[in-house]
């Protein structure tokens, strides 16, 4: 088995390869819905060629996309360049999960596919966290069924939001400042948003803590997840490989059902 993975989130688009053992390459691109197949085509040869693969290799695809107008060129780069029909989650993979929720169609393929690839590995009621260009709260039930959450915006749209509404506020990186009381613009700045992020997640975990009333474990997972590590007791465990990890299983379970 040679299987190419495709997770698209708004910002950025992950594509990875698993050899039937291990994820053995990786790569990510800006997400950019007008990006034709062909253009996916020549950008993804030349890094595979770089890493002794080739198209022919792969046997497999599967395609997880919060974007909805990129499926249809995603989808024509597995049937046109790598003659393989793709999974897509959302339309022809069976998830094998469980959603209660009032409306399961409205829930993202991202969403489930991160509390797959979590109970996997972790036991017991979880919360996922995953940080990206929104920051999703997703339940997972000790059973693994999806149970629901919250969204609220990413931490690079609150950036965004600053400088773009405030004339003076200018654009600055996010990273964790030295003090919470900011001396000068910028240091206000990356205090507000980087500890007010800390505090939004720590606030909401406790909520659903109490709301959930039984013992549970918090994943972070996400683009910048990786920046919150160490700053807060909240997350339990860091896991950017959570969405592969149910991307790979869920191709799994439907490989299975074709036996």
């Amino acid at each position: 088995m040679m299987l190419l993975a495709i997770e698209q989130g708004n910002t950025n688009t992950l594509f990875a390869v698993h050899d039937g053992s291990d994820w053995i390459a990786q790569w990510r691109a800006a997400t950019e819905a007008s990006r034709t197949a062909d253009e996916y085509a020549v950008w993804l040869n030349q890094l595979m060629t770089m890493k002794g693969l080739a198209f022919a290799a792969l046997t497999g695809c599967i395609i997880s996309s919060v974007v909805p107008q990129s499926i249809f060129n995603l989808r024509n780069l597995a049937r046109r360049y790598l003659n393989i029909e793709p999974l897509v989650i959302g339309e022809n993979a069976e998830l094998g999960i469980d959603v209660r929720i009032a409306k399961p169609s409205e829930a993202g393929a991202d969403r489930l596919v991160n509390a797959i690839g979590a109970k996997l590995v972790y036991p017991g009621d979880l919360i996922v966290i995953d940080s990206g260009t929104a920051t999703t709260f997703d339940i997972v039930a000790n059973d693994g069924a999806f149970e629901g959450g919250l969204i609220a915006p990413g931490i690079n749209l609150s950036l965004q939001a600053l400088h773009e509404a405030a004339a003076k506020l200018p654009r600055i990186a996010i990273q964790k400042p030295e003090h919470v009381i900011g001396k000068g613009t910028v240091e206000a700045m990356q205090s507000g948003v980087f500890w007010g992020y800390i505090s939004l997640i720590e606030g909401l975990v406790q909520r659903i803590k109490a709301e959930w009333a039984r013992p549970m474990t918090v994943i972070g997972t996400g683009g910048v997840a990786s920046l919150f590590e160490g700053a807060t007791e909240s997350i339990d465990h860091f896991d950017p490989d959570l969405t592969i990890r149910g991307l790979l299983e869920i191709w799994r379970r439907n490989a299975q059902m074709t036996d």
